[in-house]
């Protein structure tokens, strides 16, 4: 397009974090020739998971982007400390686009789609009644989406009475299973309460009932951290009636042989994957079939190419992908590239629809971008989306910050890394 690319060179790497629901960490990298890539580290994550690699980039010819992402997975880890290295990936692949004039889903092997299916996150109302529910979920539906997943918290259960047996302490919602485990009485070995299980299966059952049997359903949060294997198994069978596409995360995201016991169990298909790192991370899932539908980050597994990969070992097994999602605008188009190369997905999660300025953090999103529950692959070179400089400092965490220098991560931070390693050119 408008540079040379042998002779191309990172010259910075610069951060800005906006404050939402999770803070977007937004992250541009500059060359020598003016062109410059944008990423996106994993939400609630921290710019210093992107900044550590910074050293090792400066200088370094970014299109070289699978020697440089080999270097940096070796830093990485699961959760949000994958961030910093799958965030770079992702402003890698736009710069590249960029500077060969294609759009990023070109480097994944092309198109199988044109439109990528999105799903719908539904956060558990503040007022947790079954009407509340019922109109959350009604309203993702009148946004147009076919396909929506809403939370079972523990605050659900506590309509009536206690969550779990034996459970005396009040809860702190906002910190969740932190404060269930710090509780007199509580632990691995609680169980939940007849009455609590029914609480949730009202809830699923208004909620099907609303939208009746067109609209896919998936939910989340009601498991993970708190319950015995034995007790999500229970409550799994509890909401097979209801038909959803998937429960999510029923057991600890590192238990291997939990999900597979809940996938083994339940007719309703299993949906984990979101805090895993690359394919290393997959491979004891994908191998013992322990989740019926791999559910990775993209901003955790390691970035489109990786995830890609990853899609594909499951499709071998059999297993199809959706994709977790909670971030920008950025990190939400690098995901509409990767779905659209990926031969066995289902959905991509949008977890911004309530908020207000979300959109407006990039440029070169259409108005009806997710019209009829559907986003358009684009075809403009790279991710097919700029940043928006002036939303992005009104929606700053801290005012004034967006962009600006990172000198001091010039020098390595990083152990087995020294100044005068060099790869060659």
């Amino acid at each position: 397009m408008h540079s040379r690319p042998s002779d191309i060179r990172i010259t910075d790497i610069r951060l800005a974090v906006v404050a939402s629901n999770y803070d977007y960490p937004i992250l541009r990298i500059d060359t020598n020739q003016g062109v410059y890539g944008i990423g996106e580290v994993r939400d609630a994550g921290h710019v210093e998971n992107a900044l550590q690699f910074k050293s090792m980039l400066i200088g370094q010819n970014p299109c070289n982007v699978d020697m440089l992402f080999n270097v940096m997975k070796k830093f990485g880890s699961w959760g949000r400390e994958g961030g910093g290295v799958s965030g770079i990936e992702i402003a890698l692949w736009d710069l590249i686009g960029k500077i060969y004039g294609v759009p990023c889903y070109q480097f994944l092997g092309g198109k199988y789609r044109d439109r990528v299916r999105l799903y719908g996150d539904t956060p558990t109302p503040d007022n947790p009644s079954v009407e509340d529910f019922v109109k959350a979920v009604e309203g993702r539906r009148d946004m147009g989406l076919t396909f929506i997943k809403f939370d079972l918290r523990p605050s659900l259960f506590e309509r009536d009475e206690k969550i779990l047996i034996g459970h005396d302490a009040p809860y702190d919602y906002d910190f969740w299973p932190a404060s269930i485990f710090k509780a007199p009485g509580a632990g691995r070995g609680v169980k939940l309460t007849e009455k609590s299980i029914a609480n949730a299966v009202e809830v699923v059952a208004a909620v099907r009932k609303a939208v009746g049997p067109d609209i896919q359903l998936c939910v989340d949060h009601f498991g993970q951290g708190y319950m015995m294997t034995d007790e999500a198994i229970r409550f799994g069978k509890a909401l097979e009636p209801y038909d959803l596409v998937w429960i999510e995360d029923p057991v600890p995201f590192f238990d291997m042989a939990a999900h597979k016991r809940v996938a083994d169990a339940l007719l309703t298909p299993i949906a984990a994957g979101e805090e895993l790192f690359l394919r290393a991370g997959f491979k004891e899932a994908i191998e013992m079939r322990a989740f019926d539908i791999i559910h990775p980050d993209l901003l955790t597994s390691g970035g489109m190419l990786e995830t890609k990969r990853i899609a594909d070992d499951a499709e071998e097994a059999g297993i199809p992908t959706a994709l977790h999602f909670a971030g920008s605008p950025i990190a939400f188009m690098a995901n509409v590239h990767c779905a659209t190369a990926i031969s066995s997905f289902l959905a991509l999660e949008h977890h911004g629809l309530d908020l207000p300025f979300w959109k407006s953090l990039v440029t070169g999103l259409d108005d009806d971008y997710m019209d009829g529950g559907f986003v358009k692959v684009p075809e403009k070179p790279g991710l097919g989306v700029d940043l928006n400089y002036e939303a992005i400092e009104e929606n700053l965490r801290t005012p004034g910050t967006a962009f600006l220098p990172t000198d001091q991560w010039n020098t390595p931070k990083l152990a087995f890394w020294r100044p005068d390693d060099r790869w060659p050119e």
